[in-house]
């Protein structure tokens, strides 16, 4: 998988993390478990899948330069 779409997926993850407890809050949707969880989940699979894309990102920048360099 492309680094960019792993973090475009964290991002999207994440504003839906966000977004869930905002419908909740206003009574859009109904306050159940299974939604709280599913923004839980949301939320910290989005934060995880974004470090790891930007780490791998970071990682794949350093070694491109550092055969550049050489």
């Amino acid at each position: 998988m492309r680094v960019n779409k792993l973090i475009a997926i964290g991002f999207i993850l994440v504003l839906s993390g966000a977004v869930l407890p905002f419908m909740i809050l206003t009574g859009l949707l109904p306050s159940t478990y299974l939604l709280n969880f599913l923004a839980f989940a949301s939320s910290t699979a989005g934060i995880f899948l974004g470090i790891i894309g930007v780490a791998v990102n970071v990682s794949l920048q350093r070694r491109h330069d550092d055969w550049r360099n050489q």
